[in-house]
């Protein structure tokens, strides 16, 4: 390898320097940013943004609403670009966003704000894949993987700055005459006027256009009428019932929508939305089921992080955010180490299964953290978790894109994210049900632990401030520990020793959601282990579509049992077969 003597402005394989891949990047990132930014300080706000527009019962719809264009919209920008070019919709994905963003500003009521962050989500599906998949066709799978991390980096970072920055707006009455929390919303437009302005300056990519190839309009429908739902049902069973009659319709919705989604794509073939032949490839197939389980796992065990240092902690969110940064640097270590060896040699298999391992682990120590653990315990959990996502999300989605042939970059880079977001909606719904299931008989249980403890009756007794008055008005009413589920910040008002009952439970709760966590890695695991390597392509998806046009041939999808070398480099010099 001489990659490392090449001078500053050397050309790589699909004819970009290192410099321009770093600038053409700069407009990348700043379009995840925008995704990845707005989650995490809308997380940390909509309870104040909900309390203002007199909708607290309502805030679920503006997430769910937001996460259903937003996973709708992911595949069909995959297949769009694969046929009419990137940029254009990369820059429609960015200036949707941007509109969306300016209407939540003016949002009057928690019905309008779901409205318009539906029109944010439209815009969001296309940001964090097509990033992914613009940094596909201008370097190949191998040269890649270092670049990656740059991405991680960035979804990392947001993961902590934005609960400080959404706490910071929301604690706000007023800023510059708006209202704190409508600045939420409001800060996207100058990052996305200047992500358009970058990308639109430095983005220069062959346009493609496919002729006779229309789009998949109907297996988009049928595609949003199964998958929402599904995301529905996901975010509101708890509050229905599983088992209810809304939740009942909704699966049968589901069913009848995939079912008419699969004959669909089977019968238009390659002009289909998700093409169905892209399964047929066992690496491909197994890495979609892979993302699914990940996706769970990591979504639905992190998502609960948080609310440990909130809850049980006591920590503000903007402490929250901070205490979290263990996470996001073992995710960003991971990512460094193994996109720099995967460069360097080429082989990205044993990754994932560290990747896989190391998440197991972390979420099987998170297990054991009490409302009594030193916070440097959670912290180095947290460390160990956050490594082992950095070691499993780059390979796992530069495997998935290396599996098929580079013709198929955004639609199998959008399947990649599609089915991770699935499996993440899925992970969240179903650990925040086993949670706040276990919430309220633990903390009963506690409670009637404590009534035996002098310190807690002497407490109950002489109570110190409102909250405990009126934790000693209703302390033998059962409803008392469900009430925390309404409002989680009436623990922070007790005194310590009337709060700790709460702690505990809500520890314990979290202990039960964590190990069902390590479960889902488990499988995770396992399915990574049985997942086969296939040699990854040094050229680019530009490069490399460019030469199958050229040698008028298609290029073939690499099989790791038969056909190693279809998936080696693509040269401009004719390689004999029997190169390695």
């Amino acid at each position: 390898m001489t990659s490392t003597a090449e001078p500053p402005d050397a050309k790589n394989a699909s004819g970009f320097t290192h410099r321009e891949i770093l600038v053409i990047m700069s407009g990348l990132m700043l379009g995840m940013l925008l995704a990845a930014l707005d989650q995490t300080i809308v997380a940390t706000a909509i309870r104040t943004i909900a309390d203002d527009l007199n909708g607290y019962s309502l805030q679920a719809w503006v997430t769910t609403a937001y996460l259903i264009t937003a996973t709708l919209a992911t595949p069909l920008y995959g297949k769009l670009s694969d046929m009419y070019g990137r940029k254009p919709f990369f820059m429609a994905a960015i200036t949707i966003f941007i509109i969306g963003s300016l209407l939540c500003t003016l949002a009057q009521s928690m019905y309008m704000l779901a409205a318009f962050r539906a029109i944010q989500g439209l815009g969001a599906g296309g940001l964090m894949s097509l990033a992914l998949t613009i940094l596909g066709d201008i370097v190949g799978p191998r040269e890649r993987a270092k670049y990656q991390g740059y991405f991680l980096a960035v979804f990392g970072t947001s993961s902590v700055i934005g609960p400080v920055i959404g706490g910071l707006f929301a604690g706000q009455a007023t800023i510059l005459g708006v209202s704190g929390w409508r600045w939420v919303f409001l800060v996207n437009v100058p990052i996305g006027l200047f992500a358009l302005a970058v990308v639109f300056r430095v983005l220069h990519l062959p346009r493609t256009k496919k002729p006779g190839v229309r789009v998949d309009w109907w297996g988009a429908l049928a595609l949003a009428i199964g998958i929402t739902p599904l995301l529905i049902v996901a975010e509101q069973g708890r509050e229905w019932g599983w088992s209810s009659g809304k939740a009942i319709l909704c699966y049968v919705i589901v069913v009848v929508g995939i079912a008419g989604f699969i004959a669909i794509e089977a019968a238009l073939k390659d002009a289909a939305l998700i093409p169905l032949r892209m399964f047929k490839n066992t690496t491909f197939a197994l890495g979609v089921v892979i993302s699914v389980v990940v996706g769970a796992a990591m979504f639905g065990g992190i998502t609960l992080v948080p609310q440990y240092l909130q809850v049980v902690r006591g920590a503000s969110p903007t402490a929250a955010g901070l205490q979290m940064l263990p996470l996001v640097l073992g995710l960003m270590l991971g990512s460094v180490v193994s996109g720099q060896i995967i460069s360097k040699t080429g082989r990205y298999r044993v990754f994932p299964v560290i990747g896989a391992a190391m998440l197991t682990i972390g979420l099987f120590l998170l297990h054991f953290i009490t409302a009594d653990s030193p916070l440097w315990v959670a912290m180095f959990y947290m460390l160990v978790t956050g490594f082992g996502l950095g070691n499993l999300m780059q390979p796992l989605t530069l495997a998935l894109q290396n599996a098929l042939p580079p013709k198929d970059m955004g639609v199998s880079t959008a399947a990649a994210t599609f089915f991770r977001q699935i499996g993440g909606t899925l992970g969240v719904a179903v650990f925040l049900s086993i949670l706040f299931q276990k919430v309220t008989p633990n903390i009963s249980n506690e409670l009637k632990a404590a009534a035996s403890d002098p310190a807690f009756v002497d407490a109950l007794s002489h109570p110190a401030n409102p909250a405990d008055a009126k934790l000693a008005q209703a302390a033998h009413d059962s409803a008392v520990a469900g009430s925390v589920l309404n409002d989680s910040s009436i623990i922070q008002q007790l005194s310590p020793v009337l709060a700790y009952p709460f702690k505990v439970g809500f520890a314990e709760s979290m202990s039960v959601v964590f190990l069902s966590a390590t479960a889902v890695a488990l499988v995770a695991l396992v399915l990574v282990m049985f997942w086969k390597e296939v040699p990854l392509r040094t050229a680019g998806g530009i490069q490399a579509a460019a030469e199958a046009e050229l040698h008028d041939t298609h290029f073939p999808e690499p099989e790791p049992q038969n056909e190693p070398e279809a998936t080696a480099d693509v040269s401009v010099e004719k390689k004999s077969s029997n190169s390695p």
